[in-house]
């Protein structure tokens, strides 16, 4: 091969790599920047601060706490939802993300999700906590509590409360790391969240109590679950009569 052959394919060659690392470098662009638009499009909503310091003691709560079904006709505050969502699944330690209720590896499989019917600077709809900001992310607007009511075989404490918290899970965090035990951790850590719940209302004057009683494949619909998601858990919260 002469000199000049052996240029042209060198140069042959650089250009191919150069024109596929260009044609690469737009995928990635492309689908880094779709993302982007995603994330963007979510309607992500501040809570209030956290309060780690109340007027009711841990005694005091545990001494008082009760399952209550039957609520006054009064909206909550942010404040309050902003307190009870950190009680479940808040971030208490913000360098290592540990969070206010045990979890076997710290793998948290459990996600909190809100049902607003009467809440003070929120609209009626459902909405996703995300812990690591203190925040919420908007699923959709509108009423969903006849239908959240109709899942949860009609308990009328579910249509009463100004919000239901719906404790879900993603069992594989817990699941690849402990195998089948790793399902049992699960169950374990959602008693773990409604306990906190049940301490938390009871501390800011207010009622709840844990539903396990429901159309899995109904409240998945509601919520707008993915398929790997499991409901656990329905906590209505309100005002006690």
């Amino acid at each position: 091969m002469t000199f000049d052959k052996k240029i042209f394919l060198v140069f042959i060659i650089f250009s191919t790599m150069f024109l596929s690392f260009l044609f690469l470098s737009g995928e990635r662009e492309s689908f880094s920047n779709s993302n982007g638009l995603e994330k963007e499009k979510e309607e992500k909503i501040s809570l209030p601060e956290i309060k780690t310091i109340g007027d009711v003691s841990i005694e005091e709560a545990i001494s008082s706490r009760r399952s209550v079904r039957s609520y006054k006709d009064e909206s909550l505050s942010l404040e309050k939802i902003s307190q009870l969502l950190w009680s479940g699944q808040g971030i208490t330690e913000k360098d290592t993300g540990k969070r206010s209720a045990p979890s076997a590896g710290a793998t948290y499989p459990l996600e909190l999700y809100l049902v607003v019917k009467d809440a003070k600077e929120l609209e009626p709809g459902v909405y996703h906590y995300l812990p690591d900001e203190n925040s919420l992310v908007k699923v959709f607007e509108g009423d969903a509590y006849s239908d959240l009511k109709m899942a949860a075989l009609g308990q009328s404490q579910v249509e009463e409360a100004a919000i239901n918290l719906v404790i879900s899970a993603l069992y594989e965090r817990t699941m690849n790391h402990y195998g089948e035990r790793g399902r049992r951790y699960v169950h374990m850590e959602a008693g773990h969240v409604s306990q906190n719940l049940y301490l938390q209302a009871q501390s800011l004057n207010l009622g709840t109590v844990a539903i396990g009683a429901f159309n899995e494949k109904k409240i998945k619909k509601i919520l707008k679950l993915p398929e790997n998601e499991k409901p656990l858990y329905i906590m209505p919260v309100g005002k006690p009569h």
